[in-house]
This record gives structure tokens, sequence and C-alpha cells, in this order.
């Protein structure tokens, strides 16, 4: 299968273009033909040269992109342009080659005959089954415009509490690489010549602080390599140990359970299953499916054990209240809210509710979680550095004591 760049017009005599993949140029011709589109030329394209990044870097697309398109590709339907005509153009104006490569293959794809959906289905990595499930019911039901306009509204909010959590992580975390930073240089340059200015000056025993300094110091620069090997291993182990089912499941168990930060993420994970959840069924898409796309976007595996447990338990019969409540993944208040739009047939607005809710509760406690680091953070590299240091002049001030005395 090879891609063709093609041209050719329609019974009206607009010129038309696009790329299809095909076996050979007369297939390309038949299929135009079908479509009313005379063929003019056709040119086999030279396949891209792609260049594999480890870990998939430089393989997505920015969620700002497909914001962006989602809500100019709505206005464009809502205007009446035909779909094919809308990707060429939204295509053909990315700046990201990647997703414009993406938007061309999906625009061959819906003129060789298959839905939108379907096209957006084989480009798993910037369109998840959100996205192509919801597409498919506003496909389904005519409201194509509407359900990108309301898709493009909820990929900005789970935008938002991802960069919330993110905002909230880079402080602790930059201060935690600044504090390793300068305890290393202090182990390697600068106990070492404190070290043998207290030999030079002799005096005896040093204080106690200060040779576990020393002693640590030295045990830093004869294991040097073995304790940088251990600290590299660590921070490629770790994330390797996590994208295994097993080590995913222990993180996500225990990042709920966390002090201070597992309030957040519980909070986080309800407004992102609540909001997800809600837009799936004011869209239309049956209980069963909705409820299966919410656990494979759920990003956490505590919750989305709970929404598969539930989902069979509606299969079997029962409401989504009783079984959310047994898995104890989510609080009472939350389950009670979903029991009370079951029984008044408002599920998908009470959903939204809450996700309002819970959306606004992220903002309070990421807000109260950053002024709350910022202070502690100092304090732990000042105690630590403030630590070394003093330990170090231990000995100076225990001399100029006794000189002092001896005058």
């Amino acid at each position: 299968m090879a891609q063709f760049a093609w041209e050719g017009r329609t019974r009206a005599g607009e010129v038309r273009k696009g790329v299809m993949d095909a076996e050979a140029e007369p297939e390309v011709a038949n299929r135009l033909r079908s479509q009313g589109i005379t063929m003019s030329k056709a040119k086999k394209k030279a396949k891209d040269i792609e260049i594999k990044l480890p870990f998939g870097w430089g393989q997505g697309v920015p969620e700002k992109d497909i914001v962006v398109f989602t809500r100019q590709f709505a206005t464009m339907i809502d205007a009446g342009l035909p779909i094919v005509q809308c990707l060429d153009i939204l295509a053909s104006q990315s700046p990201n080659k990647i997703f414009q490569k993406a938007l061309f293959d999906v625009k061959a794809q819906v003129e060789s005959g298959s839905t939108f959906s379907d096209a957006l289905k084989k480009h798993p990595r910037i369109f998840d089954d959100l996205y192509t499930n919801l597409v498919q019911a506003g496909e389904v039901g005519g409201i194509l415009d509407s359900i990108l306009t309301r898709l493009a509204i909820y990929i900005e909010k789970a935008s938002k509490l991802k960069s919330q959590v993110k905002g909230a992580m880079v402080y602790p975390i930059s201060i935690l690489v600044v504090a390793v930073l300068v305890v290393v240089v202090i182990m390697w340059k600068v106990i070492p010549v404190f070290e043998n200015m207290f030999k030079d000056f002799g005096g005896g025993a040093l204080p106690k602080p200060t040779q576990i300094v020393i002693d640590i110091s030295n045990a830093f620069l004869d294991h040097f390599v073995i304790i940088m090997g251990s600290l590299a291993a660590i921070v490629i182990g770790v994330p390797a140990a996590i994208r295994t089912k097993k080590g995913r499941a222990l993180f996500d168990k225990f990042i709920l359970k966390a002090p201070i930060i597992g309030n957040v993420m519980r909070k986080i994970a309800v407004a992102r299953f609540t909001r997800t959840m809600g837009t799936l069924m004011a869209s239309g898409v049956a209980i069963l499916d909705a409820m299966e796309i919410v656990a494979k976007t759920a990003g956490n595996v505590v919750i989305h054990d709970a929404v598969m447990y539930a989902r069979q338990k509606i299969s079997e019969g029962k409401n989504m209240a009783e079984p959310l409540m047994e898995t104890k993944a989510f609080p009472p208040m939350v389950v009670q809210m979903i029991g009370v739009g079951e029984q008044t047939g408002a599920m998908d607005a009470m959903l939204s509710k809450i996700a309002d809710f819970y959306e606004d509760e992220v903002d309070v406690a990421v807000s109260a979680l950053t002024k709350l680091m910022e202070p502690l953070m100092m304090v732990f590299l000042g105690g630590i550095v403030g630590g070394l240091i003093i330990s170090m002049y231990l000995p100076i001030f225990e001399m100029a004591g006794n000189i002092k005395s001896g005058g």
C-alpha cells in the first residue's frame, strides 16, 4: 500500500486535491470516479523519513492543537462545509507536522468511504476512545458540530486539571533537585577542604556532628560511581516499574492514600470521572459504553477497577450508585448525588454539577498545597545546607572559644 497525491476535477469543474492510500494509480482513479471526480494526475508520494526517539518522545500532539482543531472543525461543520473540505483546510494550516500528516490520512480515509469516526480511530495516539466515540455519537445523531464544541470544552477542562497537578509538583521537585546538587557539591568539594584544614590544625578529636559529616563525605567519594549509578537506576527504574501492570496498581493505590497529596489526587480523579461520564451521557452514548470509555481514560487503576465493577453490576440490572458505593473509591456525597441523578433522570446534569464542584475544590486544594509546599521546601533545603555548614564550623567555634579562654 502506497500513498498517492492526486488532483482532479468535479462535474462542476471544481479543482480538488488530496492524498489517498492505494495499491496502484488505477485504483486511485477508480475511487475518485466513484466520488464524481475525474482524476487529472496522480503521483506516488515518497516515504517520509521518520526518526523514532526513545520512550515515544516527540511523537505526540499537544492538547492545545487538538482543542483548536476541534473548535475550528465544529465551526466549519456548523457553517455547512463538507467534512473532506474541512479536513483539507485544517490539515494544510496545521503547524504540527505529525498532526498534519494524521489529518491528511483521515481525509484520505473519509474520501475512500470511511466514516469520520472510523478514520479517527486509526490514530489512537492522537484521538482517544473518548474522542472517537463522541464523534461517532455526533455522526449518528446528526449533531456533530455541537458534539465537537462540547468535546473541545471537555479537553480544555481536562488540560487545566493536568496543568494544575504539574504546576503543584514543579516547585517541590525543583527544590529537591537543587538540594541534591548542593549536597553533592558540598560533599565533593567543600568538606574535603575543611577536613584537610582540621588535620593541619591538629587539636584532637572533632565534634561528633563534624566527624559524622566527614565520614559521610569520605564514603560518598569512595563509592561515588556506585551512588550515582544507584540514583540513575532509581530515576530510570521507578518510572519503568510504574509502567508495568502491578507497579501501576501499587503506585495508584499509594498516591490516593498518601498524606496531603492523596486528598488532592482523589478530588482530581472524581472531577475527571464525573466530567467524562457527564459529557458522554449528554452526547447520547449508551451507559455501558460510556463507563468502559471512562474506565479506560480514568488514569488511575483504582478508579478503573471501580468503574468496571460498577459497569458489570449495571449489566446485571443494578443501578450505578450502589456498586460505586461498594467500591469505596468515591466519596459518599458523590455516590449519593449520582443516585439522585438516576432517580430524577437527570444523570448528565448531575454529573456536570459534581464535576464543576470538584474542579473548584481542586483549584482551592492545589493553591493551598502550593502555599504549604513553599515554606516546607525552603525549611528542608535550609535545614540540609545549614546543618552541613554548621557542622563544619563547630571545630572553628571550639578553637575560637579555647583561644579566648586561654587569653
